[in-house]
């Protein structure tokens, strides 16, 4: 049988079809904390992307690799690679030459000698002093056509990326094909520089000399953005040199390949290029303070990754007007910061797009984004899943829930207890006979399986009624100064969704009071900003509290008030606030009255007290006392779960 050789390397098309979705849960968990605090949803978001997430990094990351990778070239790197290695090739010729002159007797030879002895300290002027110089040492003549050969490639490499390697051992013959591209080159963008149509003329060069170009530009437009892009960066490196260094190198340009028309030819081009694109840029300077020295066609390249990465790290810092993550550009992120920095760029596009396909966000009338219901329902579940991890959990104790045939199935299961009364559930029932059977071991001939008392499972019921709830929330500017906002949004998040999933029998209302009270919804809380707004209008929400549980007469009243201050503020008849402190009587007076009409009704209020103010300590205690209430003082940790607690003890005493 013939064997197949396999081979295999990184998926480079398109997105890691096996990577893992990205988690929209975690995500926005992150947006709704942001939210909560008074950011709007698209800013969220925003800031979501930035920071990234828990098991996802974010733009500022990608942002401080690419500016640690500009940092390190800038290091690391010097620009005197060509003028160090054109000295290396000089001072071998040199060496060889005077090897050579020494060994020679006739007088020629001493003169020649003087000559080499006197050469200039400048590298420049030492190569062209010697231009004319008939060399005794052929391999001091190799050495010192390998400058001239080797200034000419990086002259070129520096406009045409790649050169100085193609044309390592060129022949006369292929340094007149590129002589007779850049005519055709510089003819061709005069041509267009007139206006004229050189689609045909494109055609022809690309033809003809396609094989200078590897990026295979399709216009003539891409094949100028390409030149510029490269010529640019060769003016900032020449601008980057010192001054002696750019004399030097000036010098030494003129001796490359030992044609004065190279060089026409290439400031022609530039010339050109700078013409067609003066956005490009062309003045600006780095400062190298590394080592490693480069030579031209590399710190022009240098120049570029640059460039790129500092284009890079403003596309991904996103501080621009009308910024969007499709600004940034994938192809450069991967040539510079590697495969692992495009997918996490990639990663965070497909979250951005799908938090909005999957309906988390949405835009209103006004066109300002906002949670989507679906979203405050998977908020609210986050803040239940924390306020349940504070709750006290079963230690072992009987479940003191009474349930029965008058309990209805909660949609869980548990394991049988001596004296539970509840439907058994069969089907888990059996499959936990069926795997334990599986399991042990069977004597000869016994088959079937056999039910233990350690299978059985009993469905879980809860003898429910229906209440009808007002949770009263605290909105003062007080709240927000003592770090209380976020715990009293996220408890209210808690407990409505608890309400809308497992209790929909039941009416909730949230209405938050400070300097006047109102009703709001769960998006509407959660959205709302903290207000320099002085006042706390108890009175003014127990008289929508009231109005609501009066709307459910055959309903359990539950009131629940999370506060931090005494009441401040009451309503007057003309729906003025008045606000006062200390608190007036005529507002404590109000508030109680309204606390009256609760009791009448039978209302079980429980006041959740924030914070160890005495003064405020005495007045929601004596509050309490006169509706038969009761209060709870617990830490921002524990608020979820006391309120939550208190709502379920509430209904379980119906």
């Amino acid at each position: 049988m013939a064997g197949h050789n396999s081979r295999y390397g990184p998926y480079v098309d398109g997105p890691d079809p096996l990577a893992p979705p990205v988690d929209l849960r975690e995500a926005l968990d992150a947006i709704g904390q942001d939210v909560l605090e008074g950011a709007s949803p698209r800013r969220a978001m925003q800031e979501m992307l930035r920071r990234g997430t828990k098991n996802m990094r974010g733009l500022d990351d990608l942002a401080a690799r690419a500016n640690r990778r500009r940092r390190e070239l800038l290091k690391n790197k010097n620009l005197d690679g060509t003028l160090q290695e054109v000295r290396e090739l000089l001072d071998a010729a040199v060496l060889e030459e005077r090897k050579t002159l020494a060994r020679a007797l006739d007088d020629d030879a001493r003169f020649q000698e003087m000559q080499i002895a006197e050469l200039p300290p400048s590298t420049a002027q030492a190569v062209q002093e010697l231009a004319d110089y008939d060399w005794r040492s052929s391999e001091a003549r190799e050495n010192y056509e390998k400058i001239k050969d080797l200034l000419g490639r990086e002259v070129l490499d520096q406009r045409f990326k790649g050169m100085k390697q193609a044309l390592e051992g060129a022949t006369e013959e292929d340094r007149a094909r590129v002589a007779e591209m850049l005519s055709d080159l510089n003819d061709m963008l005069d041509a267009h520089a007139r206006g004229e149509n050189t689609d045909e003329q494109f055609e022809k060069f690309m033809r003809d000399h396609g094989e200078f170009f590897p990026e295979n530009p399709e216009t003539i437009d891409d094949l100028i953005d390409a030149l510029a892009e490269r010529s640019a960066a060769a003016q900032r490196l020449r601008n980057s040199l010192s001054a002696e260094q750019r004399a030097e190198l000036d010098a030494l340009a003129q001796q490359a390949f030992g044609s004065q028309d190279l060089m026409d030819q290439l400031s022609r081009l530039d010339a050109n290029l700078q013409s067609a694109r003066p956005g490009e840029d062309w003045d600006s300077a780095q400062k190298f303070r590394g080592q490693e020295g480069m030579g031209l066609g590399d710190g022009t390249g240098v120049l570029q990754d640059i460039a790129e990465l500092e284009e890079l790290g403003d596309q991904l810092s996103q501080q621009y007007n009308g910024a969007a993550l499709d600004d940034i550009d994938a192809d450069a992120l991967l040539r510079q910061l590697g495969p692992e920095a495009a997918a996490d760029a990639r990663t965070l596009a497909d979250l951005e797009k799908a938090l909005q396909q999957e309906g988390f966000l949405d835009k209103g009338a006004d066109g300002q984004w906002r949670l989507s219901p679906k979203a405050m329902r998977q908020l609210g579940q986050s803040a239940l899943k924390d306020v349940a991890g504070g709750m006290a959990s079963r230690r072992g104790e009987r479940d003191t829930r009474r349930a029965g045939a008058m309990g209805e199935p909660t949609g869980a299961s548990r394991a049988w207890e001596f004296g539970d009364t509840e439907p058994w559930d069969v089907v888990r029932t059996v499959t936990n006979a069926v795997l334990r059977t599986a399991t042990e071991p069977r004597g000869d001939g016994e088959t079937g399986v056999r039910l233990a008392v350690t299978d059985v499972e009993i469905s879980e019921t809860e003898l429910r009624s229906q209440a009808v709830v007002a949770l009263l929330v605290d909105t003062s500017f007080s709240m927000v100064m003592e770090g209380r906002w976020v715990p009293m949004k996220r408890t209210a998040l808690a407990l409505n969704h608890l309400v809308s999933t497992r209790f929909r029998g039941d009416d909730l209302t949230m209405i938050g009071f400070g300097r006047h009270a109102q009703t709001l919804t769960p998006s509407e809380l959660a959205g709302l900003d903290g207000a320099w707004d002085q006042g706390t209008n108890l009175h003014h929400a127990l008289m929508l509290a009231t109005a609501h549980l009066r709307r459910n007469p055959n309903a359990q009243p539950v009131v629940l008030i999370v506060t931090d201050g005494e009441p401040t503020a009451h309503l007057e008849p003309d729906g003025h606030a008045f606000f006062d402190y200390p608190p007036h009587p005529r507002t404590l007076g109000l508030t109680v009255r309204e606390l009256d009409t609760l009791a009448k009704i039978g209302a079980q209020v429980t006041i959740f007290r924030l914070g160890d103010d005495p003064g405020l300590a005495r007045v929601v205690d004596r509050m309490a006392q006169r509706v038969g209430g009761r209060v709870v003082a617990p830490d921002l940790d524990g608020l979820g779960a006391a309120v939550v607690s208190d709502y379920l003890s509430a209904r379980r005493k119906r």
